[in-house]
């Protein structure tokens, strides 16, 4: 984040970059709550994979997301091994993540209750 503000005897942002520079805190914010989400959504997704005792970690789920984010970085003219690296940046905090929930608070694992068995529910 910036702070615009001048001190004193400091010469004035032109008026551009102060708006540029608005814009960007404002798409930072934005993006600060939208991964706010995605990693409310992934934690669920931790709970109901360690509850099935499925493993954190889903290599070919992980493939298909990243094919997808590279089309769709290029369609939108954002450098596709850069929007790759942000990815593997997010899939590996989520995957400790899910480590962490199927470890359990004690870090150990905790066995499957029949009552979470997924056919019997």
């Amino acid at each position: 984040m910036t702070n615009d503000s001048t001190p004193a005897g400091a010469p004035a942002l032109p008026p551009e970059l102060a708006r540029l520079r608005g814009s960007i805190d404002n798409i930072d914010a934005a993006l600060i709550h939208l991964l706010a989400e995605r990693f409310k959504a992934t934690q669920q997704v931790g709970v109901l994979k360690a509850r099935l005792g499925l493993p954190a970690s889903d290599p070919g789920r992980e493939a298909r997301q990243v094919a997808r984010l590279r089309d769709l970085a290029h369609q939108a003219d954002l450098d596709p091994v850069f929007a790759e690296k942000f990815l593997a940046f997010i899939v590996e905090e989520v995957i400790r993540h899910h480590e962490a929930i199927a470890a359990g608070p004690d870090g150990q694992r905790a066995p499957v209750a029949a009552s979470d068995d997924p056919v019997t529910d």
